[in-house]
């Protein structure tokens, strides 16, 4: 491995407008995923440290203007904004050193798409959303006729728990959509990669006027901070990334105080390839498998095609994952970087071992690679499984590795059947050799985003989110705007 690029990893977290130190002084270290060097090391929060962000998350939203003053918020959106464009090559590096996300993905996904939308989007919103929607006159179920009004407001405290497989990108429209409706946030960010958060705070302390409180960052090594805001009876609302099992949590703990919430969770997503697809085209939809680890929630980890031509289909993705650039995260034309840890490392083997067990036929991959530049770090070679039954525990089970597993279908109505036959419908995709086609397949799969001819349904005004036991909630767009809203309905005698 090349020598790293220096970086710059704040330690402190922001808490009322300070960068501060935990109060008994203790710290985490994060380790780099790709050669497991220490980058840094952060304050390790303790609970009266979560307790003080956010009493001051409530004191801002409840004593100051924050919460009405849209062109305040706008201001100092656009501040931070420019602070980000400023900072971008410092995120970048702390990105592919905490996260082992590959140089070529910190240009799209992971930084410069979020960047260039993620803040810009909400504060165009701010000034194009209806706050005020007048209703006219209706006689009231008293008989007297009303003027009516309905009236979006901030829902209050924000509780943001964030995963460490896109850090940035999901911090940063989190932060963006809370803001911009006017709520106070304390953010708790994965202990694997709680660098760009950190980061964020020092830029927010140092280079905007947002007002003491309004964001506070609260790293911790462990999950209980996290209880900590879920159980306050002075958050309003947890927006939560990360795992199903941790999201079920999160509504049980949530539930003594009736928290409002919004839940991005995992995926099983499914590539449907009907056949009179184009197998070579669809075959770049496998690649996505390899996509940082296949570390994304939304990544199509399941490929569905017809029996009539499942081995062209299996020969076509060998030929593709086989070539994969994989390794170090510094190189520019690496795809698929490490694990995130040694422990999902071996979460990732022991899924492969039962895919074998159960009967899959393993293809490619299935191990560690080999090689001087494997030596350290958490590597998993791209793997594809063929003769794979949906039932299987590789097809039902989020896996969250660089793992294609490969189901065939017999007609339309079983390719539907099958893409329906999961706990999860978050994202997914459908390749025909028509639009027609493909939409009217596309149609009665239950799930929130689907790819249609390697179409790419990922965006700032566009909803993310999925079906079942895929979360609650939608992320970006009008409705992601709604999700950090409450509703008040007013009515007066007309005259």
């Amino acid at each position: 491995m090349s020598e790293l690029p220096t970086i710059r990893p704040e330690s402190r977290m922001l808490i009322d407008g300070r960068l501060v130190e935990a109060r008994d002084g203790a710290t985490f270290e994060v380790i780099n995923p790709a050669n497991q060097a220490v980058v840094g090391s952060v304050a390790d929060a303790t609970a009266d440290d979560m307790g003080a962000a956010i009493d001051a998350a409530r004191r801002a939203f409840d004593e100051t203007t924050w919460s009405t003053d849209r062109e305040l918020r706008k201001q100092c959106l656009m501040q931070l904004q420019d602070a980000l464009d400023r900072e971008v090559e410092e995120m970048r590096e702390q990105l592919i050193q905490e996260a082992g996300a590959p140089r070529m993905l910190t240009a799209s996904a992971q930084l410069d798409t979020p960047l260039a939308d993620a803040i810009r989007y909400p504060v165009k919103l701010i000034d194009e959303y209806a706050w005020e929607v007048d209703l006219g006159e209706a006689v009231n179920i008293q008989g007297n006729l009303d003027h009516r009004k309905v009236v979006s407001m901030a829902a209050g405290v924000v509780g943001a728990i964030t995963p460490w497989n896109f850090p940035f990108e999901v911090t940063i429209n989190k932060l963006a959509q809370a803001l911009a409706t006017g709520n106070t946030m304390v953010l708790k960010p994965a202990p694997d990669t709680p660098l760009n958060a950190t980061l964020l705070g020092r830029i927010i302390a140092e280079q905007t006027d947002i007002p003491p409180g309004v964001v506070n960052i609260v790293p911790s090594s462990d999950h209980l901070r996290g209880e900590d805001l879920t159980l306050s009876p002075k958050v309003d609302l947890i927006s939560f990334t990360g795992s199903t099992a941790v999201g079920q949590r999160i509504m049980e703990k949530g539930a003594a105080t009736l928290k409002r919430l919004f839940l991005e969770l995992g995926g099983k997503s499914a590539t449907v390839v009907l056949d009179d697809a184009d197998l070579i085209v669809a075959s770049f939809m496998g690649l996505a498998v390899c996509t940082h680890g296949g570390q994304g929630c939304a990544i199509p980890t399941r490929m569905l095609l017809p029996r009539s031509r499942y081995d062209e289909g299996i020969e076509a993705l060998v030929s593709m994952m086989q070539n994969v650039p994989y390794g170090d995260p510094q190189r520019g034309d690496v795809l698929q970087g490490p694990q995130i840890s040694e422990k999902q490392r071996q979460r990732v083997l022991g899924y492969i071992q039962n895919g074998q067990e159960e009967g899959a036929r393993l293809v490619l991959g299935g191990g560690v690679p080999k090689g001087e530049e494997f030596d350290r770090g958490f590597y998993v070679e791209p793997t594809l499984f063929a003769d794979v039954d949906n039932s299987m525990t590789i097809a039902q089970e989020e896996i969250f590795g660089p793992v294609l597993v490969v189901i065939p279908f017999d007609d339309d109505d079983d390719a539907v059947r099958i893409a329906n036959e999961s706990r999860y419908g978050l994202g997914g995709g459908v390749m025909a050799g028509s639009h027609e086609r493909a939409m009217a397949v596309a149609d009665r799969i239950r799930t929130g985003m689907l790819s249609i001819n390697g179409g790419a349904p990922y965006g700032a005004d566009l909803p993310f989110g999925g079906f079942k036991y895929s979360g609650i909630g939608r992320q970006n767009g009008t409705s992601g705007f709604d999700q950090y809203l409450e509703r008040k309905s007013y009515a007066w005698p007309a005259t």
